[in-house]
């Protein structure tokens, strides 16, 4: 198991986790190591430029949505240098950036996902 798919699980699960990616599909919104928060999202609000930790095909990425499909309850994920990862659905999405090196990313408000273990 990788790294990026302990955090889906902890943020499936529930968690809000800060980590550091590595990698420079996302340069410049995320740089590699620069450190991110992750929270639980609910994936029915989200719109694209989000960025989202989501599995498609089988591989966890913290990549963009760059496209919605609301009736078929899926999304599109890319990275930020034009290539696109492909769709995948909404029980596939994890998790929403909200925050890169201790900044606050806009128009995460309203869209997490309130988790109640009760």
């Amino acid at each position: 198991m990788g790294m990026l798919d302990a955090v889906a699980s902890r943020v499936s699960g529930g968690a809000t986790v800060t980590f550091r990616p590595s990698g420079s599909s996302m340069v410049p919104l995320v740089r590699s190591r620069q450190q991110v928060v992750v929270a639980p999202v609910d994936p029915a609000k989200l719109e694209v430029g989000d960025i989202v930790l989501a599995r498609v095909s089988g591989t966890v990425y913290l990549h963009l949505v760059s496209a919605l499909d609301l009736a078929r309850k899926r999304v599109q994920i890319s990275n930020n240098r034009g290539r696109v990862n492909g769709w995948t659905g909404h029980d596939r999405v994890f998790g929403i950036c909200v925050e890169v090196d201790g900044v606050a990313r806009k128009a995460v408000a309203g869209k997490l996902l309130a988790v109640d273990f009760s």
